[in-house]
């Protein structure tokens, strides 16, 4: 069985440029549709948080026209109750032992811009899982949490790596880039970070080595088909990947054939050559060589 930690703001506000809070928490589809996916996966789920403080829902996601109509957030809402135990009793990351898990899951929401970006404990896990090959996924705004990550001699681990998450436009978009005091798209470009942006709320992750990253709501789990067996699959479907389609794949070791690739329109960046795998290859390089089950590293 594979083991997924859930890692989710504890804020329940965003203190804004002007020093109002702007009401939030964690965004509600991006933790129900992904825990919905590990849940029927077989996967053990944890849930922590900084302090182990009961997440709160930022209200403004579970409106239908954030949901994606009414039937889909009751489905949202519904969901979350089903696991509201979890949520309300969640660890501490204080307690967490990252050799636990296998995947390592930050869902979105303005909270993270609040608590988790300048979270140290945070910070170490997300270095801790990068550098023992778990596979970490960070959804939307929450790829502000590797902000606060951080090596011995100060510098920052997901230098080079190509990466998305809640682009300056999509704030724009949503009307609160005035008041933001720092956009997550500059911060992270600002670090050294290899950010790659789709249209504004459409599906898009990135994949470099064991980093895993979506753009916004929308990739947290719109394939709604049947996806192969493996880690990879079911947090590619997770974050809204078409498993039976090409996908992209970087990083040093990760990389297929420099001549076979595929060419796509992305994120404004023009034609690109990137490289063709399917999903079934890269989960049989998951189980046999990269991304080692806890079970089988613990049989060592």
């Amino acid at each position: 069985m594979a083991h997924v930690l859930f890692v989710v703001s504890a804020a329940d506000h965003w203190t804004l440029n002007d020093g109002t809070l702007h009401p939030t928490g964690y965004w509600a589809e991006e933790l129900a549709e992904p825990h919905r996916r590990f849940s029927e996966a077989g996967w053990s789920i944890t849930i922590a948080t900084p302090g182990g403080v009961a997440p709160t829902i930022d209200r403004g996601s579970l409106t239908p026209q954030a949901a994606g109509g009414e039937d889909r957030a009751a489905e949202i809402i519904a969901y979350l109750g089903s696991i509201g135990e979890e949520l309300d009793a969640p660890r501490s990351i204080d307690d967490i032992d990252v050799a636990d898990y296998d995947v390592v899951f930050y869902p979105g929401g303005h909270g993270p811009m609040e608590d988790l970006a300048v979270d140290a404990t945070s910070g170490a896990l997300m270095t801790e899982a990068l550098d023992t090959d778990r596979i970490l996924a960070v959804l939307c705004h929450a790829p502000a949490a590797l902000l606060a990550a951080k090596r011995a001699d100060g510098s920052w681990p997901f230098t080079g790596y190509r990466m998305t998450g809640f682009t300056n436009e999509e704030e724009v978009i949503g009307g609160l880039a005035p008041k933001a005091p720092w956009l997550v798209q500059t911060r992270l470009v600002d670090l050294g970070a290899d950010f790659v942006e789709a249209a504004p709320f459409t599906a898009h992750i990135e994949v470099d080595r064991n980093l895993y990253t979506g753009q916004n709501p929308a990739s947290s789990g719109e394939h709604r088909g049947g996806v192969p067996d493996g880690r990879v699959a079911v947090v590619l479907a997770a974050l809204g990947s078409e498993a039976s389609t090409p996908g992209r794949l970087g990083g040093a070791g990760a990389a297929l054939d420099d001549d076979e690739g595929v060419r796509v329109e992305q994120g404004g960046q023009g034609e690109q050559v990137v490289p063709e795998f399917d999903v079934g290859e890269l989960i049989r390089r998951v189980e046999e060589d990269e991304f080692e089950p806890v079970a089988r590293r613990r049989e060592k």
